[in-house]
C-alpha cells in the first residue's frame, strides 16, 4: 500500500524537529471562469440560500464568495437579475373583502412595496390587515 505522504529528511531548527512532507495526487486548486463565478453568486438568496449554503454546495469557502463579489464588482460584472415570479394565491376571507382601487383614484401610488430577502417583492395596499399580510409573506417565503 502506498501512502500519499512521503517523508523527506528531518531538519532541526532551534531544537525542534521539522518534517517536510509532499502531498502527491490531484491538484486541489480549481479555476473558475467569470461566468461560473456569476452563476454561483446568483445562487445566494435564491430559495433562501445563504452564502454559507452556497459555499458548502460548491465546496468553497465563504470568504471566496465575498472575494469574487469584490473582484467582479471591480470588473463591473454583476450577477444576472432573477426574473420576477408571480404566484397565484387563493382569495379568502380578509383578502376577498378588499377591493382593487378605482382607476384614477390615486390609490395605486399609495401601495406598499415589500422586498423579501430572497429578492421577491410583494405589492399591497397599506390598509391590508396583519393576518392577511402574514399569510401572504409565509406563502412567498415558502415558494
Amino acid at each position: 500500500m502506498t501512502s500519499l505522504l512521503t517523508s523527506a529528511p528531518t531538519s532541526y531548527v532551534a531544537g525542534s524537529a521539522l518534517r517536510n512532507q509532499v502531498i502527491l495526487g490531484a491538484e486541489r486548486r480549481r479555476r473558475w471562469s467569470d461566468e461560473q463565478k456569476l452563476e454561483i453568486l446568483a445562487e445566494v438568496g435564491l430559495n433562501s440560500w445563504t452564502v454559507a449554503d452556497v459555499a458548502r454546495r460548491h465546496d468553497i469557502s465563504r470568504q471566496q464568495i465575498y472575494q469574487w463579489r469584490q473582484q467582479l464588482k471591480r470588473k463591473n460584472l454583476r450577477a444576472t437579475e432573477i426574473p420576477a415570479m408571480f404566484f397565484e394565491l387563493p382569495v379568502s376571507g380578509a383578502l376577498a373583502a378588499t377591493s382593487p382601487p378605482a382607476a384614477g383614484s390615486g390609490a395605486a401610488s399609495s401601495q406598499v412595496r415589500i422586498v423579501l430577502r430572497s429578492g421577491r417583492e410583494l405589492h399591497c395596499c397599506p390598509d391590508l390587515d396583519d393576518a392577511a399580510l402574514h399569510r401572504l409573506l409565509r406563502i412567498l417565503e415558502a415558494a
